[in-house]
């Protein structure tokens, strides 16, 4: 590595990662909890590594992620684009392999705002005709 500390900020909905890359064994902790007890579920855990999974470097780096915002599925995909970010910062020759996975993407999708008149943003009232 080239630097001893790169850091990073993956964004997702309304959930934002503060990811922190440094030389390690593969430690991952979020939020100053470990990496299994803050998500619990295997499936987000999975697309949360995905990066490092990709590039190999799941037991050579460890990371510091502080994420705030949104909900499990939202903060692991922040999480996941965060980490993108950081290993494409620490190695650019990775840039090509994130990239083609779609992990350096950021995924634009955000909840629509409620309209005036509707009781929700697409939603109608139910219609009358008498």
């Amino acid at each position: 590595m080239a630097q001893a500390r790169i850091y990073a900020t993956g964004k997702r909905k309304t959930s934002i990662a503060r990811v922190t890359l440094t030389p390690g064994s593969g430690r991952i902790q979020v939020n100053g909890r470990e990496f299994e007890e803050y998500f619990p579920v295997l499936a987000l855990r999975a697309t949360a590594v995905q990066p490092l999974v990709l590039t190999g470097k799941r037991q050579s780096v460890d990371v510091e992620v502080n994420v705030t915002g949104g909900g499990p599925a939202s903060q692991a995909d922040s999480l996941k684009y965060g980490i993108a970010k950081a290993l494409q910062i620490e190695n650019p020759e990775l840039r090509t392999t994130l990239k083609r996975a779609g992990y350096l993407t950021r995924d634009a999708r955000v909840k629509e705002r409620k309209k005036y008149g509707r009781p929700g943003a697409r939603k109608r009232f139910q219609f009358s005709k008498r």
